[in-house]
């Protein structure tokens, strides 16, 4: 009668507990998960609270343009109208970007996504947190996921828990972003073609006098008479300000000699030795100096003043426009070089380093000479002077044509190429143990140690460390890829869970679901773990009748077949109800979320302490999705005796997760391939058919006579 009592208390208390388990899941998921569409309105209108005018969607890039009065003041987007790349769900993730006219990134919000098997749990502050990385950034940057800054790129943090996620999201942004700016206008298409930076020749020098640099084009010049003055404000409000008289009109107005003056045979031959080894030395790595002799027209000018910028001159190359403050002049006193006329003023200009200036590129010089119109009003006009560098001078290095930039797909695998490795000799591994099983089976306390061992490593490092959890998401995302637009880049996305979705394949197809669910699960090596933890500390362990046991494997199946169900509906939704899965909380997002699930998967883990791998048994709707694959298996290796059930029971009882009848047959879809059933098989001190056969064999040996050869 006590047994009988017991065993009803046990069944009560299991029925609480698993009917706890599903209405949390019932009532929360809902709650926590449901991501309707956001207006994008709203969230430009905050961008801009000064905006008068959001335009519709306009053009073939549907973008809408932000006025303030008739001023453009922005442009937002929708990465779906442009780029729509899909996600780990197969669904792309859908974000407005916003960028001012000049390609600058002022926001970027998620708008729809389908991502709960990945975004769900991460509070809405560590997605807005990503976000806030592009504001500053340019459309001209070229932007990277994780990682270290290197030349020519900037990396933005990624997200835990998301890796895949935010890649796709990083790719959306720029992509969508670069074509808006250049149907804008506001970017040209880059070309693939880089030029690295000339370096001077530091170590050639020969002695020249003046005519020589003037003449070979080592020092140029830019001259300019009043007439040609005159003619630049013909039609401007300035056009008879200070004119020219007949006879002026052919004299000297501005008269400036230009050159780079840290390339030593021009800077040693004009500025001396000493000033010249002085000057250099100031240098940082990229910096150059610019001299400037002039006569005429002021290029410094008399409004010049300390702290200001000098608004006469500027030096062009390329797309770079760079200007000289008073903290980059240097005022010369006198120069050496023989044949050298008289200026009225000589200066030194250093470039700084974050210009980039290429001493092996040409470059120009530009005059700005203004006319006062009025006591305040003025204008310019400007005068360019060419500047072709000496190839004697200076090492350019080759063009560099980049090889073609990787596909998402390939940054991933490349990215994770080490995890990949050490995964594939993980499963190298396996497959010993599981070739050698009879050998092994033989040494049982190596053979724990090794199982153990192995399980630690599954946890460690498929687990937490690379997020290598498969869920029965996956299973319904693959199902609806093949019955839309089936794309293996779906799947490549994430490597990890790639090859341990190609070794569950293969490992079902030879041996069934058992050994993916018994080695290579983290959740499942988790559970494990912790149940030999509890056993260690001698803690009772509480197991089911078999005939309630058997009943309860049904539970899984029907979970499978509900979610299946709604996944045929909504993919989103049947994500929503798998969490009953406690995988994301532990693995992937460690805990790191809403206390419903972690508690839920506290309680799925706790339990293990007195009963092995209870949420496996149970409730897995992956292991039941995996199980019905079981029958095509090739292999049944694991060996049994006639004796088996009948009359020897000791592996059935022996059997920690009850996968064995008690009439001895192994049910493999509950199997999961832990092998102690074959240690006990070849132990003839445990298995009762084999200390049968060795207690005869023993007594057979006693009977024979001993022969007297003597």
């Amino acid at each position: 009668m006590r047994t009988i009592k017991l065993k009803s208390q046990l069944k009560s208390w299991w029925s609480i507990f698993l009917m706890a388990g599903l209405w949390l899941f019932s009532a929360s998921s809902f709650a926590l998960f449901v991501s309707p569409p956001k207006d994008p309105l709203p969230i430009i209108e905050q961008t801009f609270p000064e905006a008068t005018t959001i335009s519709d969607k306009e053009g073939e890039l549907s973008l809408r343009t932000i006025y303030k009065g008739e001023e453009i003041i922005g442009y937002a987007f929708e990465t779906n109208d442009i780029a729509r790349i899909p996600a780990y769900s197969g669904e792309p993730v859908n974000m407005l970007v916003v960028i001012d006219p000049a390609g600058n990134y002022l926001t970027a919000n998620v708008l729809e996504h389908h991502e709960p098997i990945i975004l769900a749990g991460i509070p809405a502050s560590k997605l807005d947190i990503f976000a806030d990385q592009y504001k500053g950034l340019s459309v001209s940057d070229r932007l990277k996921v994780g990682g270290n800054k290197t030349q020519g790129t900037v990396a933005i943090d990624g997200l835990s828990g998301a890796t895949v996620t935010v890649m796709v999201m990083n790719v959306a942004i720029t992509k969508a972003a670069t074509k808006a700016a250049i149907e804008l206008g506001i970017i040209e298409p880059k070309s693939n073609v880089i030029q690295p930076l000339s370096t001077i020749k530091k170590e050639i020098f020969t002695k020249e006098n003046w005519q020589t640099l003037v003449g070979d084009g080592s020092i140029r010049k830019l001259f300019l008479n009043r007439n040609t003055v005159d003619e630049a404000f013909i039609g401007t409000a300035a056009e008879h300000v200070d004119e020219a008289t007949t006879t002026q009109k052919q004299d000297m107005f501005a008269e400036v000699f230009y050159t780079l003056a840290d390339i030593p045979t021009i800077g040693r031959n004009l500025l001396g030795d000493a000033e010249y080894d002085y000057q250099v030395q100031k240098l940082k790595a990229g910096e150059h100096i610019v001299a400037l002799l002039g006569n005429g027209y002021s290029f410094k000018g008399s409004g010049y003043v300390r702290g200001g910028i000098f608004d006469r001159i500027q030096v062009h190359q390329n797309e770079e426009a760079i200007s000289f403050r008073d903290l980059d002049h240097q005022r010369l006193t006198d120069n050496y070089i023989d044949g050298a006329p008289s200026f009225k003023e000589m200066s030194l200009f250093r470039v700084q380093e974050h210009f980039e200036f290429d001493p092996g590129a040409p470059w120009q010089l530009e005059l700005l000479v203004r006319r006062q119109t009025g006591p305040i009003d003025s204008l310019f006009t400007s005068f360019k002077g060419q500047y072709d560098p000496l190839e004697q001078y200076v090492d350019t290095p080759p063009a560099i044509i980049p090889e073609p930039e990787l596909t998402l797909t390939q940054q991933v695998w490349k990215e994770k190429t080490p995890e990949v490795v050490v995964l594939l000799l993980l499963i190298g591994v396996l497959l010993l143990i599981l070739f050698f099983q009879d050998i092994l089976v033989q040494h049982p306390t190596f053979m724990h140690r090794l199982r153990h061992g192995f399980l630690i490593m599954t946890v460690v490092f498929i687990g937490w460390s690379w997020g290598g959890q498969l869920s029965i998401v996956n299973v319904f995302t693959f199902l609806q890829a093949l019955m839309s637009n089936f794309s293996w880049d779906l799947f490549l996305l994430d490597p990890i869970i790639f090859v341990l979705w190609c070794a569950a394949a293969v490992t079902i197809i030879l041996w069934g679901r058992a050994v993916y669910c018994g080695w290579l699960c983290p959740f499942g090596a988790l559970q494990e773990l912790v149940n030999v933890f509890g056993r260690w500390l001698k803690l009772p362990q509480l197991e089911l009748p078999f005939a309630v046991h058997e009943r309860l494997w049904a539970i899984k199946y029907l979970i499978l077949l509900g979610l299946f169900g709604l996944s045929l509906e909504s993919l989103a939704t049947a994500e929503q109800f798998a969490e009953i899965e406690p995988f994301k909380t532990t693995f992937l997002l460690k805990f790191s979320r809403e206390w419903p699930f972690i508690a839920w998967a506290s309680l799925l883990i706790v339990i293990n302490l007195v009963n092995r791998k209870t949420f496996c048994r149970y409730l897995c709707p992956l292991g039941a999705a995996l199980s019905v694959g079981n029958g095509v298996r090739l292999f049944d290796w694991l060996k049994r005796r006639k004796e088996c059930g009948q009359p020897c029971k000791t592996c059935a009882k022996e059997c920690e997760i009850q996968a064995i009848y008690p009439n001895g047959e192994i049910n493999m879809r509950e199997c999961h391939y832990c092998l102690d059933c074959q240690v006990t098989y070849f132990d003839d001190e445990k298995c009762p058919p084999l200390k049968k056969m060795a207690y005869k064999k023993r007594k057979n040996e006693q009977q024979i006579p001993a022969v007297n050869v003597g």
